[in-house]
């Protein structure tokens, strides 16, 4: 189910949980709709999205971790798909979007932190930097959240990344996909694209 990806030189992948609002973060972005649900797992395939004249591509990557239903072996065969995904068009990909929930990401990272466990957020964000993929982290749903700032300096305490937060602005994008608010995570985005002369994609930006 990961080989349906489109023949283009250049990717933005959007990574994450389920249900953290990838899919409507990806329908902002491109104005397609795609499915999105309140279960969790919605999305059990990735789902491309390109234009007929750009050698480019976005693509929503299927969300690890709990899915609604899904059994135990059927969640690890998606989460290899991804890592094996991301692994074989690194070279290719401009940007990865890691989203996750602003309201829940800190409690699901503490909950899962300690011995020799490493939680999946933690793991995929310095997995996509060894990758030498640009990463921006997309802290979703921070309509919902009231101690903005608080709850931003900890994630990017839990990450590795030294607060405050606001010195990490080309990684670190509050954002509100339901609402539309995407302003920092589309100047992030725009600051790889620039690093890497892809101006000319600014306007999917």
């Amino acid at each position: 189910m990961f080989d349906t990806r489109p023949d283009r030189g250049s990717e933005v992948v959007l990574v994450g949980r389920s249900n953290v609002g990838k899919s409507t973060l990806m329908r902002e972005l491109t104005g397609h709709t795609f499915d999105t649900g309140r279960n969790p797992g919605v999305t059990r395939s990735p789902n491309h999205y390109d234009w007929a004249p750009e050698d480019f591509v976005i693509t929503d990557l299927p969300g690890y971790g709990f899915m609604s239903g899904v059994p135990e072996e059927r969640r690890e065969e998606i989460k290899t798909g991804i890592v094996r995904y991301l692994e074989d068009n690194a070279e290719k990909i401009l940007v990865a979007i890691h989203v996750v929930d602003g309201k829940s990401v800190v409690d699901i990272i503490d909950r899962h932190s300690g011995g020799e466990e490493i939680p999946y957020d933690v793991e995929l964000f310095h997995f996509l930097r060894e990758l030498d993929i640009p990463t921006v982290v997309a802290v979703n749903k921070m309509d919902k959240v009231d101690d903005r700032d608080e709850r931003l300096d900890a994630i990017c305490d839990r990450l590795g990344l030294l607060p405050p937060w606001k010195q990490w602005q080309e990684t670190v994008a509050p954002i509100s996909a339901k609402r539309g608010q995407l302003d920092p995570l589309e100047k992030a985005v725009r600051t790889h694209l620039h690093d890497q002369e892809r101006d000319d994609l600014f306007t999917f930006f």
